[in-house]
């Protein structure tokens, strides 16, 4: 019975998937706008987030028909947060407040799985300027501001549902300024 319901479900699967269209064509470009929930980047007791992760990303379809209905897209990624780490000591405050800004190239690869969806995967390579400043009255003495930066990568998955032609809805996971990002595209 279990060999029955794979059987019919991969042939259900398989009609389905012969029937969709690219919906990113080579020469095409989108923007993505979002916002995320889940900072990857700063996380913990004492955590609070100031600005979550707000992120924008701009792509152009580069290749068509891999793996028959698929499709390749690159382009640039732009994020950014600020998150604060409190501590209460007697009355008084110490902390650090943090920011961190992406500037990243991405690549995907789309594959159209349900009409009007377009379902993608891909990765990002960037990197990630990272300020500190410390606040609080604990120690007028003490006053550090830092700053850092370094490679980073991230993986993830996503949708544009369009509801025309030039309008999606956008849904990403993966991990990245955010685990979870939802937002708007906009398809040029």
């Amino acid at each position: 019975m279990k060999k029955v319901i794979i059987t019919v479900f991969a042939a259900f699967l398989a009609f389905n998937l012969s029937a969709q269209d690219n919906l990113l064509t080579k020469g095409e470009k989108v923007v993505n706008i979002g916002i995320g929930f889940g900072s990857t980047l700063y996380s913990g007791t004492g955590y609070s987030t100031t600005v979550p992760p707000i992120s924008a990303s701009f792509e152009v379809g580069v290749k068509d028909d891999v793996l028959d209905v698929g499709s390749i897209g690159v382009g640039g990624y732009l994020g950014y947060t600020a998150s604060k780490w409190e501590y209460s000591y007697f009355g008084n405050d110490w902390g650090y407040k943090y920011s961190s800004f992406i500037l990243g190239a991405r690549g995907t690869f789309h594959y159209p799985l349900v009409d009007r969806l377009d379902t993608y995967t891909g990765l990002m390579l960037g990197f990630n300027v990272v300020s500190a400043k410390e606040t609080g009255n604990i120690d007028p003495m003490y006053n550090y501001n830092a700053s850092s930066s370094g490679v980073v990568w991230s993986w993830y998955a996503g949708g544009r549902y369009y509801f025309s032609d030039s309008f999606a809805a956008m849904a990403e996971i993966g991990y990245g300024i955010a685990w979870f990002n939802v937002g708007v595209a906009l398809k040029l």
